[in-house]
């Protein structure tokens, strides 16, 4: 899991802090960007961490709706 996230998390420390984009605007953004890749937690941490997140996903209303719109709309499934 861990080498598969690094390559995608490592942009994030170069990212300007002063930057005039205006997504980037308040003192928390990067730091909250860089948070959601969890490189702070171990390799048990971060599976179980993913595997609650996909278990409450497939459990979620608004997953199943959406698959929906997407097979109606799309016929994805």
């Amino acid at each position: 899991l861990r080498l598969a996230q690094s390559p995608h998390a490592k942009p994030c420390s170069s990212l300007p802090a002063g930057s005039q984009l205006p997504c980037f605007h308040g003192s928390s953004t990067i730091r909250n960007l860089k948070e959601r890749f969890h490189m702070n937690m171990t390799e048990e941490q971060l599976q179980l961490l993913i595997e609650q997140m996909v278990d409450g996903s497939m459990r979620s209303i608004t997953t199943k709706l959406y698959d929906g719109f997407q097979y109606l709309t799309n016929g994805i499934m």
